[in-house]
């Protein structure tokens, strides 16, 4: 759009009823605080001019805001009495002249930019107010509003409606625009005559016909402007979140065997032709290439999986994981920090930190790089088409070149040239007879114990 426009951002509750030692909107929903969530469906609507409204947590709050495209300038609200008075807090940036004023709230993290422009295109259509609604089958508590004409005539809060305002199902979502040009004269005029003794922004309305301008308000699906008040809802909020994430996955080609029980983060990509079996968890910084296996509970952070590639079942990859393509970290492996190349298998029962493995290479059960001496982390590297034996320790900074071959059981502390063969572990001694001698021993210790106690 060609309007300029401001977009409000309230944020300065206390956040009481989190029961909570930081601020309601620092709290994440899929792994990202919900204020950020806002501020991105601000930036999809084209609005780049941003006043935050800060109260509690006022700096942790701002940097949470603070998203690409957005240009935020925090304003601190020292008092709390209501909406009308918080949108006031913001008086200076208002004060600039913009044909737009949006106000939105930093608790409705699922809001999409869809009723945003909606009611932005109200305003250019004439109104000086648009509200965004939303309708249910259970709108207790929530203002009504009231509509004759295709005109938005008041917002009649629960407690002072009739019985048949009751009736409406058309609820009020606090989320609204104004028509930037008159916006401080509007605000200006919000009384605070009732029971609280505060200003309240759907005031608004009555104001704006009342001095011959028009109001409207615009409808938006009510999960998108799900509020959040404390940690049930917060994880009502969270489900809504990811059953949106998923569904959007599966219809770009994403398979999910039981989606229900797949997590996502806010930033998880997950390409076409992936399939991820049950039970599955994405924490933040995961990229999937297309055609990848995720087998089921597996838990994936800060990885990227190349085409092809296969990871778990019960595998953990850690940040900086990286899979090329073809490759396979298998049942109870741990890899942080680690490059597995094109067609290398590390199958089971494994730990790979701070490692290089070339293409080809297998690594062996019970493998471990032993990357940390207590003070720092130290790499190791293992050639093309290398095989790891099984039960092997790989003490780092060590290199074992292509095609090499470590023996089973084996500490490797020195580097191991192309096509060698390692063997780093005890010579094995075999004693005859020996083992029915400690076996009677044990026996007779046994036996001598029981005797002394009766």
């Amino acid at each position: 759009m060609e309007r300029t426009c401001l977009a409000v951002i309230l944020a300065a509750g206390e956040s009481t009823r989190m029961k909570s030692s930081m601020s309601k909107v620092l709290h994440p929903v899929a792994g990202r605080p919900m204020i950020a969530h806002v501020m991105d469906a601000i930036v999809r609507t084209g609005i780049s001019d941003v006043a935050l409204v800060v109260g509690r947590n006022a700096e942790e709050v701002a940097a949470a805001a603070s998203v690409a495209g957005a240009s935020v300038t925090p304003v601190l609200q020292t008092e709390r009495l209501g909406t009308g008075h918080a949108v006031l807090a913001a008086r200076e940036a208002i004060g600039r002249g913009y044909d737009d004023i949006l106000v939105a709230y930093g608790d409705v993290p699922l809001i999409t930019d869809a009723p945003l422009r909606a009611a932005r295109e109200g305003l250019a259509a004439g109104n000086d107010v648009v509200v965004i609604g939303f309708h249910t089958d259970n709108p207790t508590g929530y203002g009504r509003l009231l509509v004759a004409d295709g005109e938005l005539i008041a917002i009649r809060e629960e407690k002072d409606a009739s019985d048949a305002e009751r009736a409406v199902t058309w609820c009020n979502s606090g989320l609204m625009a104004i028509n930037g040009r008159k916006a401080l004269d509007l605000l200006g005029r919000i009384g605070n005559n009732n029971a609280k003794g505060e200003f309240y922004l759907t005031d608004l309305v009555e104001i704006a016909r009342s001095l011959g301008g028009h109001a409207v308000a615009v409808d938006a699906p009510e999960e998108e402007l799900t509020g959040c008040n404390n940690r049930a809802e917060l994880a009502a909020i969270e489900k809504l979140w990811q059953q949106r994430r998923r569904h959007e996955l599966m219809i770009s080609g994403v398979s999910m065997i039981a989606p229900e029980t797949v997590f996502l983060s806010h930033d998880t990509v997950i390409g076409q032709d992936v399939l991820i079996e049950p039970n599955v968890v994405f924490g933040p910084g995961v990229t999937i290439e297309s055609g990848a296996v995720i087998h089921a509970f597996s838990h994936i952070e800060g990885a990227h999986i190349a085409t092809g590639a296969t990871v778990g079942p019960f595998a953990r990859l850690r940040p900086g994981a990286k899979l090329a393509e073809d490759s396979k970290v298998g049942n109870f492996c741990e890899v942080k920090n680690g490059d597995i190349g094109r067609g290398a298998k590390v199958n089971h029962l494994t730990y790979i930190g701070d490692a290089i493995i070339g293409a080809g290479s297998n690594i062996g059960a019970g493998t471990i790089t032993c990357n940390y001496d207590g003070v720092n982390k130290h790499l190791t590297r293992i050639g093309e088409n290398s095989f790891i034996g099984s039960n092997s320790a790989l003490v780092a900074p060590v290199s074992i070149g292509d095609g090499a071959y470590v023996a089973s059981g084996s500490v490797i502390t020195v580097d191991v040239p192309d096509e060698a063969l390692a063997l780093g572990r005890a010579r094995q001694e075999t004693k005859p007879g020996r083992a029915k001698l400690i076996r009677e021993r044990a026996l007779a210790l046994k036996a001598a114990k029981k005797a002394a106690k009766s």
